[in-house]
Parts: C-alpha cells; sequence; structure tokens
C-alpha cells in the first residue's frame, strides 16, 4: 500500500493498541500512595484510548483501506515497549509518558501527511488526538513532580 495518509493511520492505531494495553496493564498492577489517583486516572486514559482506536480504524477503513490487528502485529508496528506486571508507580507513569510521547510523534506525522494530501478530515481527527495525547502527557508529568 503505497497512500501515506493510510500507513500513518495505520501507525496511529498501533500506537494507540499498544498504549491500551500498557496503560491498562498499569491500571490493574498499580500499587502504593498514589493508587487511587492513579488506578483512577488509567481507566479514564485507556477507556478514552479504546473509543479513539475504533474511530481511526474506521476511518482507514472510509479510506479505502484495511484496519491492522493481531496483538504481534500491533505491537511491532508501534514498537513500543511493555512493562513488567511488578513494576512501581513511578515507572509506570514515566513509561506512560514515553509511550504517549511516541504516539504524539506518530499522530504529528499524521497529521502533517493528511494536510500535503487535503485530507482535512483525517487531520482534523489527529489534532482532536494530538490535544489528548498532550494533555495526558501533561497530567502524567504533573503526578511526577
Amino acid at each position: 500500500m503505497d497512500d501515506k495518509v493510510t500507513e500513518s493511520l495505520r501507525l496511529v492505531v498501533a500506537d494507540t493498541y499498544a498504549l491500551i494495553g500498557q496503560t491498562h496493564l498499569c491500571h490493574w498492577n498499580v500499587r502504593g500512595p498514589g493508587f487511587f489517583s492513579l488506578h483512577t486516572a488509567f481507566e479514564e486514559q485507556y477507556s478514552e484510548l479504546f473509543l479513539a482506536v475504533d474511530e481511526i480504524a474506521e476511518r482507514i477503513r472510509a479510506r479505502g483501506a484495511l484496519a491492522p490487528g493481531g496483538l504481534s502485529q500491533l505491537a511491532g508496528m508501534a514498537g513500543i515497549g511493555e512493562l513488567a506486571e511488578d513494576t512501581n508507580a513511578k515507572e509506570m507513569v514515566t513509561h506512560l509518558i514515553a509511550a504517549n510521547e511516541k504516539t504524539l510523534t506518530d499522530l504529528k506525522k499524521a497529521r502533517d501527511v493528511a494536510a500535503d494530501a487535503s485530507d482535512s478530515e483525517t487531520e482534523d481527527m489527529m489534532i482532536a488526538r494530538i490535544q489528548v495525547h498532550e494533555r495526558t502527557v501533561w497530567m502524567l508529568k504533573s503526578y511526577l513532580a
């Protein structure tokens, strides 16, 4: 497939799915003094991501292509490392910051590719996703401050 917009969207789907998995793992296994706030924040984050990935995959389908799938394929495409189950809360937050920042990089590339292709619908979708991830990074960094 040589459609740069679709390829950039496929990467965003992979990033988002990897981020869902990592955030869900953190939700399940977070411990310590920040448990309640992080447990709740992680649930809000992975729930929002799950809805978002569906919209992005549907955008791929609307463009006439197939959405990527399969956990190993998505993980390989995203290139976002995984956390150990016994990771402490601070390391979880640090990891999720990096994963969100990687996703932001790919979202910005997808936005720019869509703009170059005059695909304002995809560009708008990527701008909205950038705003969500920038807010998430800010909140996670604020937790560590």
